[in-house]
């Protein structure tokens, strides 16, 4: 006996005996009326184009299978081979579990075939999303991953009916930052396969593309992405926007005439000058419509300043600008979405570094509100650039203010990795966040905002405020969302706080280890929903 070595690699690893062997491989290279016969291998050395289809658990049918509208028309091509090797392969394909079939079709020497779970599946109140979406999304990066690994070039994607959330899956699957490697990861094209909306699938890849970005730049070490390059590659993403943005860069001389000395007095340390990035998206026909407004932390790197952290993971302190990447890419995403409201991003980006010129603890410095800060720990520096930003952000009369920052590694302690902290003064803008992420499973949870925590930051020795609470490790997350709280005036005010999501190691499916650039799926979505709200 001899083990079937073209028609089917058996993801489960079944090796099948000859007498099945032969009678798939008649059926697979036999011409009739599906045409004439071909040579699977000399197909996969010529083309090298691949298919990603889904499967259903069929309700109520132990073992049975529902096949998506694009896998049933796949199928029927073949005479219902498809259908046949399903069920002779082993067991039924559960959610998220994937079987590679070589050779059952001319145009496509390689299909994946992988589990969306349930039909039923849908919004799930106990886990604040939409399962069926993850479900799609989980199962098309799975499959195009499976594909690039065996360096299929172009791999064709079924909508599952939900064309968009397939896109984002495949587009955020097949992500891998190498552009610093001599050998790099194969590239895979993608395509929609087997349905007409190709509007959500282009949206899903709009989607998928912003958070690519985000990941990216947080990705790319410090000495690649300083302040400067960190403005001038957004300047270069906005390019093909340029008649509904505008951008400026301002410079340290602007940053000291508009007296943020909050944001100076952690730039001081670092040779890097920094830089205040403002981005206005004037998407809107009315252009008298107040604008959204997202300030992202931008700290290109952290060493913590004089209150130097430990050596140890350092490095992913690259990404401490997490924030500032997630506002900028969700704005380079509603640009090329033409989202129709307007949105002003801030983002004002520095290096934390220890120098003779760096903040010593114990120093006050005085924001541009005129309120004095203690500066008792070097490192927690986010919320003093952010305070600045804060408060020049006002001046635009926003409908709404979004801070974004990888801020404490309280809110990891809190939360982990599974959704980020949300501290708001207002109900109808957590009620809005909340929906956005149900939509793209880039989860929000909602964290206290009680005067319990800002007294612990208004007790102050030497000035208004101290940069730590009175408990310092003690709900961190929470005394520096009531830092930040010193700062906000406006009636519709969200920080979120992202350091728990900043990175992911296995977590999120549809997302390789390393920087996740989330939320910024949840920001677009969130913006685009305000179109709706007038």
């Amino acid at each position: 006996m001899r083990p079937l070595n073209l028609c089917i690699n058996i993801f489960s690893g079944f090796i099948y005996e000859q007498q099945i062997t032969m009678l798939l491989l008649r059926r697979t290279v036999q011409a009739g009326k599906h045409g004439r016969s071909f040579s699977a291998s000399q197909t996969l050395l010529s083309e090298r184009k691949g298919l990603v289809l889904g499967v259903f658990e069929k309700e109520g049918e132990e073992g049975g299978l529902h096949l998506t509208e694009a896998a049933a028309g796949f199928d029927q091509t073949l005479s219902g081979k498809l259908s046949e090797l399903l069920k002779i392969s082993g067991p039924t394909l559960k959610q998220g579990k994937s079987r590679i079939f070589y050779g059952i079709h001319k145009d496509f020497p390689c299909v994946a075939v992988v589990g969306l779970g349930k039909t039923t599946a849908g919004v799930c109140g106990s886990e604040n999303w939409d399962t069926s979406k993850e479900n799609v999304r989980q199962a098309m990066s799975a499959g195009c991953r499976l594909l690039q690994d065996l360096e299929v070039k172009h791999v064709e994607v079924d909508g599952c009916g939900d064309a968009q959330s397939a896109a984002e899956g495949a587009g955020l699957g097949l992500f891998q930052y190498d552009q610093l490697k001599s050998k790099k990861k194969n590239k895979v094209t993608t395509q929609l396969h087997g349905s007409a909306d190709s509007a959500g699938w282009q949206k899903g890849v709009t989607y998928a593309e912003g958070q690519n970005l985000a990941r990216m730049l947080m990705e790319a070490p410090a000495n690649h992405i300083t302040p400067t390059a960190f403005a001038n590659t957004i300047e270069k993403k906005l390019a093909p926007h340029a008649e509904r943005v505008t951008i400026h860069k301002r410079s340290q001389a602007w940053i000291e005439q508009q007296q943020m000395g909050a944001f100076l007095s952690v730039s001081r340390g670092s040779e890097e000058p920094p830089v205040f990035l403002e981005l206005h998206y004037n998407g809107s026909p009315d252009s008298k419509q107040a604008p959204l407004l997202l300030v992202g932390k931008g700290i290109t790197f952290d060493s913590g300043g004089i209150s130097l952290k430990p050596s140890p993971s350092m490095d992913a302190m690259r990404a401490d600008m997490g924030g500032a990447a997630t506002v900028c890419a969700s704005i380079v995403t509603a640009a090329a979405l033409k989202l129709p409201v307007n949105i002003i991003g801030l983002a004002p980006l520095c290096e934390n570094m220890p120098s003779g010129k760096a903040t010593k603890p114990g120093d006050v410095v005085v924001a541009k509100n005129g309120k004095t800060i203690q500066v008792d720990n070097t490192d927690a520096e986010g919320r003093l650039v952010l305070a600045d930003a804060l408060c020049y952000g006002h001046t635009f009369n926003p409908r709404a203010i979004v801070n974004v920052a990888t801020l404490t590694g309280a809110i990891d302690v809190a939360l982990g990795s599974a959704a980020t902290g949300v501290f708001t003064n207002s109900d109808w803008l957590w009620e809005q966040l909340q929906k956005a992420s149900v939509v793209t499973g880039d989860r929000v949870w909602r964290m206290p905002l009680f005067q319990h925590y800002t007294r612990q930051v208004t007790d102050c020795q030497l000035a208004d405020l101290n940069n730590v609470g009175t408990y310092s490790r003690s709900g961190g997350a929470c005394t520096a969302a009531a830092f930040l709280r010193e700062f906000v005036t406006a009636p519709h005010w969200a920080h979120l706080d992202i350091a728990g999501v900043m990175s992911n190691k296995d977590e999120v499916p549809y997302l390789r280890k390393g920087m996740s650039g989330r939320p910024t799926r949840t920001l677009v979505e969130f913006a685009a929903g305000l179109v709706h709200k007038g």
